[in-house]
């Protein structure tokens, strides 16, 4: 009889064990509240935490500056236009860059200013991420790749910046932009109608 308790026990433990594994590996979804502990890693060499931002709306933009698809947004100055938009409302906008040294994309801490400065990014900080571990928490496929959080941390939007596919700057004017939309309901206390997209870009070099 002890024999076998001690037997369930074991089981029971290891099948904790690997739930925990689980989920702590699982991908954040639609309509979770990202914990406040979620590290990040700035440029700055700091280190925050997304609840250091709780309170306000937070963007999180994957981004590879030598991605086609992330040169169109840049090259046609859409996505400085739309981070100086909505830093100027109280929005956070964070660019994440999650490629894996030695990968398209990688950028050291001591070459990292200088390319965002020549990208001229106009969000409130940029999280370097060689080791992957954001991306994957929130499933980041694609450069770009975008997330929206309202003020309370939930996720409210995730997927493409706009409706149209390619790596054309001229598409730009022509699609409907997904992010701006959300923005624009969350920061007027709605929800979100287009919750999620498919992302588009090149995948992420983790």
């Amino acid at each position: 009889m002890m024999l076998k308790s001690k037997f369930f026990v074991a089981v029971m433990v290891l099948a904790v064990t690997f739930v925990v594994q689980a989920y702590a590996q699982a991908a954040f979804k639609l309509g979770d509240v990202v914990p406040t502990e979620t590290v990040l890693n700035l440029v700055s060499g700091e280190k925050a935490t997304l609840g250091d931002y709780r309170g306000k709306p937070v963007v999180l933009e994957w981004t590879n500056y030598e991605c086609p698809f992330v040169q169109k947004h840049y090259g046609s100055g859409n996505m400085q236009q739309l981070q100086a938009a909505y830093v100027g409302k109280g929005v956070q906008w964070l660019s994440v860059m999650s490629s894996a040294e030695g990968k398209q994309g990688y950028l050291a801490p001591k070459d990292a200013a200088a390319a965002i400065a020549k990208a001229d990014f106009k969000g409130t900080g940029v999280v370097l991420d060689a080791s992957g571990t954001l991306g994957k928490q929130f499933g980041a496929e694609t450069t770009p790749h975008m997330f929206v959080l309202d003020a309370e941390g939930r996720l409210v939007y995730m997927g493409a910046i706009d409706s149209i596919p390619s790596f054309n700057k001229d598409d730009v004017a022509k699609a409907e932009n997904y992010v701006s939309k959300a923005l624009d309901e969350v920061l007027a206390s709605k929800a979100v109608t287009t919750a999620q997209t498919r992302s588009y870009g090149c995948s992420v070099k983790y």
